[in-house]
């Protein structure tokens, strides 16, 4: 047996132990068996799974020292984890970590991004304080099942299917970067104290995220240089007649995917009368401004959604209808443009080589519809069923459902929308305790998933995880009170 499969085995116990638990015993066995493992998991992609030089243990003891510092102050104030997690989420500082460097962790390379490391760091310290907390008396409560049992599910399946991958390197990465650290963030977040001051806080980071990156990516449209980006990407800027920025991210969908997150939050609250149209209709052009420069169709797709479900969700009868005859009409509009569009072009061509990935996607799910290929393997499963050549990059689907379908097969689509289903769930019953707050998470969720559809990310992304964890510290919360 593989290290990397023993490990993901093992990890995705330890997922499910703190997904599930419902006291300390299991809890505080889940914890130390996810860490294990993603250790395991992480040296063995570094190449290291046999020999740790006195550098990298020194590293390791050094980062102890700030780490349990932070976790103190997590112990005295609990209620902290969730906005230390959702500041720190989008974050990947440009580090590069290898035996290369004198001091194993160096810049990375002009333009390459990192690790999301300040989430990682907040997240080990939020699970050594909950597990101190566990240990001191501190009642565990288990976690909504709508999430936890479909969540668990999903892990399992992610991590024994490292067992037939075809490209297992991908598949550890996606385990050990992604996957089992937000199993962790669920199980911690999930059970973070939820104080009344919380939503608001949690908002007014969306928003300032957002305007952030809009500001930085702003300033890159006026300047053309970008500080972050994806060889594509400076290929695309050299060649197109239009200048697409990243601001801190690598990618422009990437980039678009945040400034929507936060704008989707900002619609709730105008739409609530939370806040003043004054401070509002400026702070929405200004985010627009900086979503428009990343010419993400993705995001505008995801922006374009929101906006109209919060309409008729949220809005009185005539702006339902407005948002009603506007869906019918940009509908029936794309439509148009795109029959016309095909008559001149070919699919490839019209949907920017879209349609070449999702019909390779779809061979793959074709011939191993039960199981898939593995995690993380669906690049390199339609590289092999294409004529053409060229970096498995090219041949990523950018559409979860048919990845999550090519990867997992069936039994991980089931698990997937069981999932969803869950979420979608347990934000109703959000909404039913706190219209507002349930609104702001489902606005959020919606703008993830209808990212997802045309650019892939949906279970690697941090926030995808923190709404279902804020959901789940909400119910809990008002549970306990009762």
């Amino acid at each position: 047996m593989d290290v990397a499969q023993l490990a993901a085995l093992v990890g995705a116990l330890g997922a499910g132990l703190v997904l599930l638990a419902r006291n300390r015993v299991p809890l505080l066995a889940g914890l130390a068996l996810g860490a294990g493992a993603n250790l395991a998991l992480v040296l063995d992609l570094s190449g290291r799974g046999r020999h740790v030089s006195p550098g990298l243990v020194a590293l390791g003891v050094a980062a102890l020292v700030p780490l349990a510092l932070a976790a103190a102050v997590l112990v005295r104030y609990p209620a902290l984890v969730t906005p230390l997690v959702v500041a720190a989420a989008p974050f990947r500082p440009p580090l590069a970590f290898g035996s290369e460097h004198r001091f194993y962790v160096a810049a990375a390379d002009p333009g390459q991004l990192g690790r999301l490391i300040p989430l990682y760091g907040v997240l080990a310290a939020a699970a050594l304080a909950l597990g101190w907390r566990a240990l001191r008396g501190m009642r565990i409560q288990p976690l909504p099942r709508l999430v936890a049992i479909p969540a668990t599910v999903f892990f399992a399946i992610a991590a024994a299917s490292l067992y037939w991958t075809d490209d297992l390197h991908a598949g550890e990465n996606v385990l050990a970067y992604f996957l089992l650290p937000f199993a962790v963030l669920l199980a911690v977040v999930g059970r973070a104290p939820f104080p009344p001051w919380l939503p608001r806080v949690l908002a007014v980071i969306a928003i300032a995220l957002a305007s952030l990156f809009a500001a930085i990516g702003l300033v890159q449209a006026a300047t053309h240089e970008l500080w972050f980006f994806s060889p594509s990407v400076e290929v695309g800027n050299a060649y197109s007649s239009f200048f697409r920025v990243t601001s801190l991210f690598r990618d422009p969908s990437l980039y678009g995917r945040h400034v929507v997150l936060g704008m989707a939050v900002l619609v709730v609250a105008v739409l609530l009368c939370r806040v003043n149209l004054l401070v509002a209709l400026p702070l929405a052009a200004f985010l627009f401004a900086g979503l428009w420069f990343s010419y993400s169709q993705s995001s505008l797709a995801a922006l374009f959604a929101v906006t109209l479900v919060l309409a008729a969700f949220a809005g009185d009868r005539s702006l339902r209808a407005v948002s009603a005859v506007t869906a019918v009409a940009v509908v029936l509009g794309a439509a148009a443009a795109f029959a016309a569009s095909a008559s001149d072009h070919s699919a490839r061509q019209v949907t920017s080589d879209r349609s070449r990935r999702v019909e390779l996607t779809a061979k793959v799910i074709r011939d191993h519809p039960l199981v898939g290929v593995g995690l993380g393997s669906q690049p390199v499963a339609s590289q092999a069923r294409s004529e053409q050549g060229g970096s498995p990059t090219r041949f990523v689907s950018h559409t979860t459902p048919l990845t999550v379908a090519a990867e997992l097969g069936l039994l991980g689509f089931a698990a997937y929308a069981a999932l969803l289903a869950g979420a979608a769930a347990l934000i109703w019953r959000v909404r039913r305790l706190d219209h507002a707050l349930g609104l702001g998470l489902a606005a959020v969720l919606l703008a993830l998933f209808v990212h997802s559809l045309f650019y892939s990310g949906f279970f690697e992304d941090p926030v995808t995880w923190v709404v279902l964890a804020v959901a789940s510290s909400f119910v809990l919360g008002k549970a306990a009170v009762e």
